[in-house]
């Protein structure tokens, strides 16, 4: 494995820290914390213009046909400048299933709207349970005529208030295991009994509950094969856990950076408190970690790029994120003192997102179970070399 980044990468990552610095400050990220959208749809469009869309998606359809890994690179910018935009959604947990699993009809519709920019597409998953097991898909989906009808209620689902469609995931049958009778479907946002709301949260990340009523979905938007849809879902928690772990990553960036400024700067005893061994120390743990969460978050993702993703690794790199995420702002906080708590340092407003995104696509007792899961398949090496 070759973790030294393209010419191709180092510039979209210059561009984009160069493009978010300029264009989303962190005042900016304020300002839009009270916005009622969420984010600015100027920006946005810039963003498009730029590529950023259609960054992986072919070119027959607007895109730029880049890899996997050049995704990454971008999230991982996104992270460190805190974006606050429905980038995520639309493209990590919409368009790349779309693009695998969608009709030549829904990919040549949807993914030129998607990198062009012009529509928002957001994913609705999860339910009451709040799991990622395919048992926590009750939404009650039943076919009248040439028409699937959607009936249930859907949580977490980001900026699901400014999206333009959903993909939804319904149970369209309940034999056999959770897995199976799973189905994905594109639904217009506007639709008929579709009523959103968004959910107040401490990180003001536009967290919404949509409750459908009957809500009529044509056969031509169902996504991949019916009853089939779960083999859909892991493909977007697999790849999007590894984007949501690239964010992460940027943001710890972002906080070591300005922890270790502040350590510098901070004058205590005649001294800069960077001078003292328990702030060295603690700031070298810190680095420590980030770095971990660098490789591991790499090597899965390079995993993927290569087209042999590894359950295992997605699951670790996760684990590790949400771990080291909120270790590094708390630490980041202890190093800045009572003023780290304040909303006026921009350490704040990592501190404030870092439990939204421990959840998103499950927390640490989620993967661990994965991670379990995955060991008991693997024989040791030591009963291999034996045989």
């Amino acid at each position: 494995m070759d973790f030294d980044f393209s010419e191709d990468q180092i510039m979209i990552k210059d561009a984009a820290r160069k493009f978010l610095e300029k264009e989303c400050p962190k005042d900016m990220v304020r300002k839009l914390k009270e916005d009622k959208l969420g984010y600015d749809p100027l920006m946005w469009q810039k963003m498009a213009d730029l590529g950023w869309m259609g960054l992986i998606l072919p070119e027959e359809y607007g895109g730029t046909g880049l890899a996997y890994m050049d995704l990454v690179v971008l999230m991982e910018e996104m992270g460190r400048n805190l974006l606050p935009a429905p980038f995520f959604p639309t493209v990590a947990l919409c368009a790349l299933p779309i693009l695998e699993y969608g009709s030549a009809e829904q990919k040549e519709k949807i993914l030129s709207e998607i990198a062009n920019g012009e529509k928002v597409y957001t994913l609705a998953l999860t339910e009451g349970s709040a799991t990622y097991e395919a048992s926590g898909i009750e939404l009650c989906v039943y076919l009248e005529g040439d028409d699937y009808l959607l009936s249930g209620t859907k949580l977490f689902v980001p900026y699901a208030h400014a999206a333009d469609y959903l993909l939804v995931v319904g149970r369209t049958s309940q034999k056999g295991n959770p897995e199976e009778g799973v189905t994905v479907f594109i639904v217009d946002a506007k639709s008929p009994g579709i009523d959103t709301e968004v959910i107040p949260t401490a990180a003001h990340d536009r967290q919404c509950e949509v409750r459908f009523d009957r809500v009529k979905v044509p056969r031509e938007n169902v996504l991949g094969e019916v009853n089939k849809g779960w083999d859909i879902v892991e493909f977007i928690l697999q790849r999007g856990a590894v984007l949501k772990c690239a964010e992460m990553l940027g943001g710890t960036e972002a906080v070591l950076e300005m922890t270790n400024n502040y350590a510098k700067e901070r004058i205590q005893f005649d001294k800069p408190i960077g001078s003292f061994q328990a702030i060295q120390h603690k700031l070298a743990q810190m680095l420590i970690e980030v770095e971990g969460l660098r490789y591991l978050t790499y090597e899965a993702a390079w995993h993927i790029n290569a087209g042999i993703p590894s359950k295992l690794l997605i699951s670790m790199a996760k684990t590790k994120a949400n771990e080291v995420y909120q270790r590094t702002c708390l630490d980041g906080v202890k190093i800045h003192g009572a003023v780290g708590f304040t909303e006026e340092l921009d350490l704040s407003l990592y501190f404030i997102r870092t439990k939204s995104s421990e959840f998103s696509l499950g927390d640490g007792g989620f993967h661990r179970e994965r991670i379990a899961c995955e060991l008991e398949q693997l024989q040791p090496l030591f009963i291999g070399n034996c045989l």
